[in-house]
């Protein structure tokens, strides 16, 4: 089992770590500041150094088989380290700022846009909800919003919830084709104070105004009921 420090610091940039496995589909580590894609968050690049200074490069983070296992992909070609061999894990940080934007930037649209939500995806520098709807949207009119809330600097944190907490409160969970994990004992929600609470186990920034002006670049239909609206950095 790999211990997820990115789920309680994603700020968190680099740790030491030991590897526990090796094989053709990726490196396993016995614990990790890569967040491993889930939730239309992209996987984590970057690199690990070994104990004599040569680098493996990290292309992408996903899970394996088991539900605990996180393998670190690396870059084809690169030389492979062995089972035991102590390690700094560092993440691409400048590409997963950027995912935390977009994603907490993504939390505000759904705030803004009241219905639910049938898909996402979370790009590098921008990202789109589906939404549940036929009615028209207003792509100036949900940038101002958007733009309002980042503006206003909420604070944004995580808090845990039991299963039957969440169960009491349906109301709670926004995205209608994905449910969020359960059977562990509780679930883990995103805050943006006094805006948006709603289970998520992504990467976030910890203050909407760290998130930069955005800009709703499309509204697309995507059926009678569904639309489909993109978001992107203004800059």
């Amino acid at each position: 089992m790999t211990e997820e420090l990115f789920r309680t610091d994603h700020y968190l940039k680099r740790c030491e770590a030991t590897v526990t496995a090796v094989d053709p589909r990726g490196i396993q580590l016995d614990r990790t500041v890569f967040y491993v894609m889930g939730g239309g968050q992209p996987g984590d690049s970057g690199t690990l150094t070994l104990s004599d200074g040569s680098l493996v490069r990290i292309a992408d983070t996903r899970k394996g088989d088991g539900q605990d296992e996180i393998l670190h992909i690396p870059e084809a070609g690169e030389a492979l380290p062995q089972p035991g061999d102590k390690v700094v894990a560092e993440i691409d940080w400048a590409r997963r700022h950027r995912h935390m934007r977009i994603h907490t930037s993504l939390h505000l649209l759904c705030a803004v846009i009241p219905a639910g939500v049938t898909g996402g995806q979370i790009g590098d520098g921008k990202g789109r909800l589906d939404f549940d709807t036929q009615d028209t949207l207003d792509k100036d009119a949900i940038t101002e919003r958007v733009n309002k809330l980042i503006a206003e600097d909420h604070a944004v944190g995580v808090r845990w919830i039991t299963d039957d907490e969440l169960a009491a409160k349906p109301d709670l969970v926004r995205t209608m084709s994905v449910k969020p994990p359960s059977g562990q004992g509780r679930v883990r929600l995103l805050d943006i104070e006094g805006v948006d609470l709603q289970p998520c186990g992504g990467t976030h920034v910890a203050r909407t105004g760290e998130i930069g002006r955005v800009v709703i670049t499309k509204i697309e239909s995507k059926g009678k009921h569904n639309r489909r609206v993109n978001i992107a950095f203004a800059e």
